[in-house]
């Protein structure tokens, strides 16, 4: 077996050891297919007022200049599907934003990893990324055999789905690389019909200002009038195209306790959080992803459901 399989291997079991979902990994290069797939994106304002999104055009689509003398791509997924989810008739919080904030998680698992790559490989130098970057997690993915990219943008795989997170180290390793695997959405509509924003255009695009995650995370502004009535209580992020998607029938509980949501927080009713204080959602929220809207985002988002 010649090192490079030895090497990949070994990276592979440790991240299993780690309680990564998967582990799949690419060539490092430049990402042909996305470049036109990006730039349409950007021309046609599909990132609204996500404006960090038009910088770094060129390290988006390749690794190499964004770590010089990379590689290879090693691409992680996480799962996060809960075992419990929030009551019924109530504002809903997207799944992934239950428990602690997972960049901080995950990023404490990719420092161990890189630690074991150099203890038991050597010298290796790179970059561990989630989501703070320009990398194109789910296309490096796809590349690296995790799942296909869906026809609502999500990486999706056959056995779990698509409710996990995408993290990558690009390192200056050589290593055995993996091939994509097939598409298997088929004729499914189930996530375009779903929409209630009419955000998942077609070419396996989603209009992120047309999002209800945009709309409640992203957008600073007030709430465009034109929405109202369509985020069937929504208040941060969304799921409706993961929920409705018949590949989700497989995705398992996920084994983190990190992620596991405040217990108060899948009981509060309508009322509850309308009242919510300061205090409450510093408790229910303390390391959560949704802090990055503030309460008064929250606030901002239940008055617009409430209308």
């Amino acid at each position: 077996m010649s090192s490079k399989s030895v090497y990949s291997n070994l990276i592979k079991a440790e991240a299993k050891r780690l309680g990564f979902l998967s582990c799949g990994i690419s060539k490092a290069g430049f990402l042909e297919e996305e470049a036109p797939r990006l730039e349409h994106y950007l021309k046609n304002n599909m990132n609204g007022e996500m404006a960090y999104m038009e910088n770094h055009f060129d390290k988006r689509l390749d690794p190499t200049i964004l770590v010089p003398g990379s590689k290879s791509v090693i691409s992680l997924l996480l799962n996060y599907f809960p075992s419990e989810t929030q009551i019924d008739n109530t504002y809903k919080v997207s799944k992934y934003a239950y428990g602690t904030d997972y960049h901080f998680v995950i990023k404490d698992k990719l420092k161990q990893l890189m630690y074991f790559i150099s203890e038991e490989i050597g010298d290796v130098s790179g970059r561990a990324f989630v989501d703070s970057a320009p990398v194109l997690d789910k296309a490096w993915a796809a590349k690296s055999g995790l799942g296909w990219v869906g026809k609502h943008s999500l990486l999706l795989t056959k056995n779990t789905g698509s409710f996990y997170f995408v993290a990558e180290l690009i390192l200056d390793l050589d290593l055995d690389y993996d091939a994509p695997v097939t598409d298997h959405c088929g004729t499914c509509t189930a996530c375009i019909d779903a929409c209630p924003t009419d955000a998942i255009v077609a070419d396996r695009v989603v209009d992120g200002s047309k999002c209800i995650s945009y709309f409640t995370i992203e957008l600073k502004n007030e709430i465009p009038n034109s929405e109202k009535g369509k985020f069937e209580d929504w208040m941060f992020g969304c799921d409706i195209c993961q929920d409705v998607c018949p590949w989700n029938r497989f995705s398992k509980p996920h084994n983190e306790p990190l992620f596991n949501p405040h217990p108060e927080m899948l009981d509060m009713n309508k009322k509850d959080w309308e009242e919510i204080t300061a205090e409450v959602f510093q408790k229910i929220f303390q390391k959560s992803a949704v802090k990055r809207t503030k309460l008064s985002g929250l606030e901002r988002n239940i008055q617009f459901l409430k209308k």
